[in-house]
């Protein structure tokens, strides 16, 4: 049996030196004349320890963690191929503390085997959700992704089975899925995950997104920054149509679904849904008003499914295990796992698995280990730059969507950003403001010029200019942006900016106090 090394190709592990190790792992086996097959795997989520470089053995698979090209020589000399102790060996992938943890259903297949090998993706359950949808009513489809309780995970946490409801019941000729993978959150790479490790789950989830509403087109909408993702998905999507899961009979049943991929230009507020749909037309990328909502008049006027990439790629094990199974896990009206992806000054950064319901102290101190500094934390952001700032007094509140509102937080896309005791709160509400205004599409009044004048507004308070009646009108400006813009990119930067008047007081005195206080 020919060994099996696997070398992931994430776009994290690239820029960590997968790349590298992987060239180096070449010329060692060319150097000393031993066969074996180099597998480019994606990422199973643990950055910290990568490049994080796997065996298969008799034993099963033994992992390598943060492999530099220099070790490569050494690996080999410690019996590398048959899994031999080295300083960098970490044991049974499954065993190491962060993935042991972990209650994987949508990236259960994630950094396993090569992304684009569609036989592997079914050996390890692929295609059995789409095999059951084949088979099913439209209608019966959509009831049991309603059943399931999955919501939108890009942000909004709408139930994903209501929207496919409102497209199936609505006439037309003609019906698109849209997926959003344009992730621009900071601390966010769940999406960018799934497309580069298992891009058959996302294709899977389409096509039975397609065949639940009766949709025969599918786009995905991926953003510019993530050309890996693009490359692999344009690969993995030929591949599957090749093999008969895409095109005029999907899986050889009377259903008919296809799909392409596009390429947004990177601006932010094409994260938004209508936004999205005016990119792909062609169009400029500013928010519509609605009513009407996409599912009855989306793109090209059309009804139209638009969900995020985790939320599809949630669809094949709902449909695999049904609807008792995935609710089974979370709290609340959260059901089903979430991909928490941890990032910032933190020890532990990557991707988690789980289900809802872990408090944000366990997630920042037990799986993240704390600060990379090694010092006290002293905020964390939660939900991407419009996320609010969460102290440590709040570290009990439950991940679930509704805790979190009850809180005056969101969840987003389940990116948390985590800053130590050096962070200054007012530079960060700065920033969310100075972001917004960048970023804003420019449609509304609230958003265009409520950001421009909570920047300068900022900065008078930072320079001690008329402190309380700045104060007083940083929060008048997130008041009328909170409630009047057309969209959340207007709607959600009060958040940060609130969270941090409302929770680091201290950081928003003028200097003299702020030193006193001190």
């Amino acid at each position: 049996m020919i060994p099996r090394i696997y070398v992931p190709c994430d776009s994290g592990a690239i820029a960590l030196g997968a790349e590298k190790v992987a060239k180096a792992i070449e010329a060692e086996l060319k150097e000393r004349g031993v066969e074996a097959k180099i597998v480019r795997n994606g990422s199973r989520g643990a950055y910290f320890l990568e490049p994080l470089v796997e065996v298969a053995t008799d034993k099963g698979r033994v992992a390598y963690g943060s492999v530099k090209p220099s070790d490569v020589k050494s690996l080999f000399d410690s019996g590398f191929l048959t899994g031999g102790h080295h300083k960098r060996w970490l044991g049974a992938p499954d065993k190491i503390p962060f993935f042991a943890k972990q209650t994987r259903l949508t990236f259960a297949r994630c950094g396993i085997n090569d992304p684009l090998s569609l036989d592997a993706y079914k050996s390890l359950g692929g295609l059995r959700g789409l095999q059951n949808a084949v088979a099913m009513a439209p209608a019966d489809i959509v009831k049991q992704v309603t059943e399931s309780g999955l919501r939108g995970r890009g942000g909004a946490g709408f139930p994903t089975g209501i929207k496919w409801k409102t497209v199936l019941d609505t006439a037309d000729e003609r019906k698109y899925i849209v997926c959003n993978a344009d992730e621009g959150d900071s601390a966010t790479f769940a999406d960018r995950m799934i497309m580069e490790g298992d891009p058959f789950v996302l294709i899977e989830g389409m096509a039975i997104a397609g065949i639940a509403t009766g949709a025969s087109k599918g786009f995905v909408y991926i953003r510019s920054e993530y050309p890996h993702a693009v490359a692999t998905m344009n690969k993995a999507v030929a591949i599957a149509r090749k093999a008969g899961v895409l095109g005029v009979n999907v899986l050889g049943s009377a259903n008919g679904f296809d799909m392409e991929i596009r390429v947004g230009a990177g601006a932010y507020v094409c994260g938004e849904e209508t936004s999205l749909l005016n990119s792909l037309e062609g169009k400029r990328g500013v928010v519509r008003a609605k009513p009407p909502l996409p599912a009855i008049q989306g793109l090209f006027g059309k009804p139209t499914v638009i969900n995020n990439v985790i939320s599809l790629a949630s669809v094949p094990v709902i449909m695999d295990k049904g609807a008792a199974f995935y609710k089974d896990f979370g709290m609340g009206r959260s059901r089903g796992t979430i991909p928490i992806q941890i990032a910032g000054n933190v020890k532990h950064g990557g991707l988690f698995e789980t289900a809802f319901g872990l408090t944000l102290g366990e997630i920042v101190d037990e799986i993240g280990g704390g600060t990379a500094t090694g010092r006290p934390v002293k905020a964390v952001q939660v939900g991407g730059p419009l996320g609010a700032y969460f102290p440590r007094a709040l570290f009990d509140t439950p991940f679930d969507y509704e805790e979190f509102a009850k809180r005056d937080g969101l969840i987003g896309h389940a990116g948390i950003t985590v800053f130590d005791d050096t962070a200054d709160m007012l530079k960060q509400a700065r920033f969310a403001m100075e972001f917004c205004a960048i970023e804003s599409c420019g449609k509304c009044t609230p958003c265009r010029i409520g950001s421009t004048r909570g920047v300068e507004t900022l900065d008078k308070l930072a320079a001690g200019i008329e402190p309380e009646k700045s104060l007083a009108l940083v929060t008048d400006l997130c008041n009328t942006m909170k409630f009047g813009s057309l969209c959340a990119l207007g709607g959600f930067t009060p958040y940060p900016v609130m969270s941090s008047i409302t929770h680091f007081p201290d950081d928003f005195k003028p200097a003299p106090q702020r030193v006193a206080a001190e």
